[in-house]
Order: structure tokens, then C-alpha cells, then sequence
């Protein structure tokens, strides 16, 4: 099954059981690209492979979408999955990861970090587009997309790292 109609499918759950917190689409002109492209085509494949994920179960130290996701988890596999890239398995080590971008810069596909545990680079998520980012948040919880100028994140915003170049 194509990544589009893998999209599209998971956008016509959400919209008929209405369990999605918010809308899922892809950010406007992220549509899939064949890997192997450019750093650009591998950021998009990155966004769009990561929203189909959207709703997977969170697991600490879990890595896959059967067995359930942390934040560095979700983000490894994502990106191994969908460009081949291979990134380092926790947050702190992705923090270090790549070129730093400011948060004017950010474009989709970018790893966007949070203090969430007294530490700068302790929760990881990949940047969307339109200041909303997708991430595996915490137990009980499930891959989800989130504002980044929400109260909690906006306090907690440490940082961003492109890595898709």
C-alpha cells in the first residue's frame, strides 16, 4: 500500500471515529516522493511516514510500531524506515545530531527538542510545518501531533537539529 493511500486511510478513520485530537494531513506541498532524493525529498518522506504512525501506542525504551514507541524511539524508526538514515537511539545523542536550525528556520522534517526532564535534550519530536510537531509524549499516551506554542511545549522548547541533509 502506497504512503498516500496509507495517509488518506488514516485521515478517514480519525474523521469518522472522531478519536484524533487534531485534523491529520500532511503540511501543504509535502506530498511523498520516491527515497533516495534530495535532502528536501528525504524530510518530507520523514513527515509523511511519521503521520502514519499518528495513534501508536507510547512504551518506554520501545522502538517499533507493534511493540509501541518512546520519543527517540519513534524518531530513529521513523527516519530508518523512511529515508535509511540512521540516527542515534536516544534524544540526547540526536540533540548532537546534524546542523542546528533556529526556530525560524525550522522547516518539516527537522527534530525539535524539549527539557522535559531537567535536561536540554531530553524529548524529541519531528517538526511538521505550521509550528505543530508529532511525537510519542509519554506513558498512556499515544503518537500524536502537537502545537509547539501550547503552553507546556513553548516553556519547555529547547532547541532544533536538521538532519535530513
Amino acid at each position: 500500500m502506497s504512503i498516500a493511500l496509507r495517509i488518506a486511510l488514516l485521515m478517514l478513520m480519525a474523521a469518522l471515529t472522531g478519536c484524533a485530537p487534531e485534523p491529520v494531513r500532511a503540511p501543504a506541498g509535502l506530498e511523498p516522493h520516491p527515497r533516495g532524493g534530495t535532502s528536501p525529498d528525504a524530510a518530507r518522506e520523514a513527515v509523511v511516514y511519521a503521520l502514519t504512525l499518528v495513534g501508536a501506542p507510547y512504551r518506554n525504551g520501545g522502538a517499533s510500531p507493534e511493540s509501541g514507541f518512546d520519543c527517540s524511539g519513534f524518531v530513529w524508526y521513523v527516519y530508518r524506515k523512511a529515508t535509511g538514515l540512521a540516527l542515534p537511539r536516544s534524544a540526547d545523542e540526536m540533540g548532537r545530531t546534524g546542523q542546528p536550525v533556529s526556530a525560524e528556520e525550522l522547516r518539516p522534517g527537522d527534530l525539535v527538542f524539549y527539557n522535559t526532564l531537567g535536561r536540554e535534550f531530553s524529548h524529541v519530536g519531528i517538526y511538521l510545518g505550521e509550528h505543530r510537531f508529532v511525537h510519542a509524549p509519554s506513558s498512556g499516551g499515544t503518537v500524536g501531533i502537537v502545537s509547539m506554542r501550547s503552553g507546556y511545549w513553548a516553556r519547555r522548547y529547547s532547541g532544533a537539529r536538521r538532519v535530513a541533509a
